[in-house]
């Protein structure tokens, strides 16, 4: 009796023992911790500061309503001071995003004169890195295939500048997709490519048949990108010659008769909604860095409407990825941008009785202060009008700016899905780094958690 009641009792233990080991064991995509594995969708809507994400939903969406933007679930105050500056530049912002590390301000990623240990402690950026584990990695930029915001996670270079050598690095990355304008930085001098303008390098060399022997698709407008079958393993996007939107004043624009975008290339949503479903039939794991760089460049010529305008686009590219992170629950989507361009206002003065103002009559050219007041159409111009808000009440504003760079305050974070919650309510701009990879490879690049909360 008494061996039969040991023996029901050892049983008794080793199952209970068992259940306790099988429940601690992690589920398949997760570490121990809890921590979720997958991929990552970086959004980075270039010099986009808390204002002008408030200009674009009251313009677009109404002052009640809620943007793309807005729907993301966790956010933090954003802070891109750097190693020798209270601010940044868009090259070091970029390296401090693929490197989790901050850096001098003229830093565009890694080379042997300026050295750049990453937080995981290689000398390689976190594409590179998650490229040589097994994963499949894309870019699309707005602007020309060497802009920092996704140049920096696959190239490196003494100066921001060396196209020739920074389009080389890019195109022989291994990169999966590559989409963006700059075909005259693919090209060699006296060839004039598929946008009619003839390139610019100086080394002789053709990237473009280089990529197409690389095994490289390459299409050159909206209908050859949408066209794609979604078994397309390698595909090289050349939208424009240069960048896909003219970034010029709004006066400069009406006097050259230009538009903000090129009307052939596709829009970063449409790139977007693309490439993520180009990536979603490799069935593994995957980063995609995508820049809306229309949002800086506009700001930084204080181009209130097209600042506006290249926001909306982005916004729209972060719903088309937050709709696929709720259909991919181990996707991280992350946004920022790495500085205020142009330090965007909304001016709205109190002495306006808004049941009574002309919507048609011009701002003055500047506000109270002196600083530049943009209406809808540039300075001098009626102002902006906002879609109704919550008591169908439609309300005008003008938008005031501070400078034409880049300034190092006003820019939030936001982040949705696997880990989401992991964003620091203060979050440091190597922090995108370190949150990008904990998603990819489980693990913080370094001992700890987020340094701020």
């Amino acid at each position: 009796m008494i061996m039969q009641r040991y023996i029901i009792a050892r049983v008794f233990l080793t199952a209970l023992l068992l259940s306790a080991v099988s429940c601690s064991q992690p589920e398949e995509g997760q570490e121990q911790t809890g921590v979720m594995t997958g991929s990552v969708i970086f959004i980075h809507p270039d010099g986009a500061g808390g204002a002008m994400w408030t200009a674009m939903r009251a313009l677009n969406y109404g002052p009640d309503s809620l943007s793309e933007w807005d729907r993301l679930a966790h956010m933090g105050q954003y802070r891109s001071h750097q190693r020798n500056s209270i601010s940044t530049t868009s090259h070091a912002g970029a390296t401090a995003h693929a490197y989790g590390v901050k850096v001098d301000r003229d830093t565009y990623g890694s080379v042997p004169a300026k050295p750049v240990r990453s937080a995981s402690g290689k000398n390689v950026s976190i594409m590179t890195e998650a490229l040589n584990a097994g994963k499949a990695v894309a870019v699309i930029n707005s602007g020309h295939l060497c802009e920092p915001g996704t140049g920096v996670f696959l190239a490196s270079a003494f100066s921001r500048s060396a196209h020739d050598s920074i389009t080389v690095q890019i195109i022989e990355s291994g990169a999966d997709i590559i989409l963006g304008g700059g075909e005259v930085m693919l090209l060699p001098e006296g060839v004039v490519g598929r946008h009619r303008v003839e390139g610019r390098r100086k080394d002789g060399r053709n990237l473009i048949e280089h990529a197409k022997s690389l095994g490289y698709l390459v299409v050159y407008d909206r209908e050859e990108l949408m066209a794609l079958p979604d078994t397309a393993s390698r595909v090289l996007g050349v939208f424009a010659a240069w960048h896909t939107f003219n970034d010029m004043s709004e006066e400069d624009l009406a006097a050259g008769g230009l538009p903000m975008y090129n009307a052939g290339a596709p829009t970063i949503a449409e790139m977007t909604e693309k490439t993520l479903q180009l990536l979603e039939t490799k069935k593994k794991d995957f980063l995609l860095v995508v820049e809306e760089e229309a949002t800086d460049n506009f700001s930084n010529d204080n181009n209130a409407a097209g600042a506006l305008e290249a926001l909306r686009r982005a916004d729209l590219a972060i719903g088309a990825a937050r709709r696929f992170v709720e259909q991919h629950p181990n996707t991280l989507l992350i946004t920022a941008a790495d500085s205020d361009a142009g330090g965007m206002g909304i001016w709205a003065p109190e002495r306006w009785d808004v049941t009574s103002v002309d919507f048609q009559q011009p701002l003055p050219p500047t506000a109270e202060n002196g600083a530049p007041l943009d209406g809808v159409s540039g300075a001098g111009t009626p102002p902006f009008i906002a879609a109704p808000d919550a008591n169908g009440r439609r309300l005008p504003f003008g938008i005031s700016w501070a400078a034409y760079g880049d300034l190092g305050a006003g820019v939030l974070s936001k982040a949705h899905g696997a880990n989401a919650d992991q964003l620091p309510v203060n979050v440091d701009n190597t922090d995108i780094y370190r949150l990008m990879y904990l998603t990819l490879f489980g693990a913080w690049p370094e001992a700890g958690a987020p340094r701020m909360r």
